[in-house]
């Protein structure tokens, strides 16, 4: 059986070449640990929706990600 897990990390329109190298390890490191957490609810025979949480909780908790926290911050 083939997992497939799919995750963004938001819908603004920063690319590479507005971000540091530093800030693009960052966003890129953060993705790969969410889509890693909820990879392995799957992989250990849990449901999807728990992995689903899984990895939004991750993203939630990153500081780097505005997710949970509504609307897109208003940058000055």
């Amino acid at each position: 059986m083939a997992i497939t897990l799919v995750i963004h990390g938001g819908a603004g329109n920063i690319t590479p070449a507005m971000m540091t190298k530093e800030q693009e390890q960052q966003y890129n490191e953060g993705l790969k640990l969410a889509l890693d957490k909820g990879y392995d609810v799957l992989k250990n025979g849990g449901a999807s929706l728990d992995a689903v949480v899984t990895a939004i909780a991750a993203l939630e908790d990153n500081p780097i990600f505005n997710a949970g926290k509504g609307s897109v911050f208003t940058k000055k």
